[in-house]
């Protein structure tokens, strides 16, 4: 946090604004000139605020602009804080684009109804803390915003396009990648178990050509079936067993570039008993069977 801005030297400005239903606008403002501008718009705490910052820098300043959070190029911000008004007010540098959402509590709740036990400011034993959250802009959240800040379309299809690309914008920040460090995620509520989850996932790749029941890998990482499902969705975005069959396709696939074993070889590695069984898996996943997939690499 930085110490106070000279407000008083900035232009003030307002954002371009954008309802995408109750309790859920974008927000956007580009400052294309030479000079830091000033945009601000009250806001209460029932709001989870996120900003982008598409390119430039800008500051969140508040406490009476003794304090100030950057958020950099390429970089995000998230602010929730259930115990007091955190108005906003951005000092927009010279030549930055700012892309905002804010969405209440209530409606983001509605969002992640599911997966509500995995994401902690929804918990109520947490509906108390406050959340100050930075984060790098993906490549895929960096198109959603610069469509969002360079909107060019009909003006009559504007909200429906708006809605479209803020609930792919919040579906691409909630992502979390297999490779993400989703022990550390602020949003999963019960550490834990989602270390056990991962257990789970490291269980079944090991073990692939002859996998645990569900009920036999609840049992083996000490969590009930329900939560291992809904956790594992969340974390990994699939069933336990779509999740397996993608992996083990994905095996066969390098097995058979690699030339080292024949068509049974593979299939027997990722845990298929017969050839046409595999060859049939094969094909649902990549179309083609496994013998015409090694022709086309020659």
């Amino acid at each position: 946090m930085n110490a106070e801005h000279s407000a008083k030297s900035i232009a003030r400005r307002t954002f371009e604004e954008t309802k995408i239903d109750d309790g859920f606008l974008v927000l956007t403002f580009k400052n294309d000139e030479s000079i830091a501008q000033s945009v601000a718009k009250d806001i209460d705490s029932t709001f989870i605020q996120f900003h982008f910052c598409i390119k430039g820098g800008t500051k969140f300043v508040f406490n009476q602009g003794r304090y100030s959070l950057d958020i950099h190029e390429e970089n995000s911000l998230l602010l929730y804080n259930p115990q007091r008004e955190l108005p906003i007010d951005l000092q927009v540098e010279p030549n930055s684009w700012i892309v905002s959402i804010l969405i209440s509590i209530k409606k983001f709740h509605g969002l992640f109804s599911q997966e509500a036990d995995y994401i902690s400011f929804l918990n109520s034993e947490n509906k108390d803390k406050k959340y100050y959250k930075d984060g790098v802009i993906s490549p895929s959240m960096a198109i959603v915003l610069n469509q969002l800040i360079n909107y060019s379309l009909n003006a009559t299809i504007k909200q429906l396009y708006f809605k479209g690309k803020a609930y792919e914008l919040l579906s691409l920040y909630f992502n979390r990648s297999e490779d993400a460090d989703v022990e550390q995620c602020p949003f999963l509520v019960d550490e834990a178990n989602v270390i056990k989850i991962r257990k789970a996932k490291d269980i079944i790749v090991s073990r692939m050509a002859e996998p645990p029941t569900l009920q036999e890998l609840a049992d083996e990482i000490g969590l009930n079936i329900k939560k291992l499902k809904e956790g594992f969705k969340q974390i990994y975005g699939d069933s336990v067993f779509s999740f397996l069959f993608d992996y083990k396709m994905e095996v066969a696939r390098k097995l058979l570039e690699s030339g080292e074993n024949n068509v049974n070889e593979v299939g027997h590695k990722v845990g298929y008993s017969t050839s046409s069984h595999f060859i049939a898996a094969f094909k649902k996943k990549y179309g083609t069977t496994p013998k015409k997939y090694v022709m086309s690499l020659n």
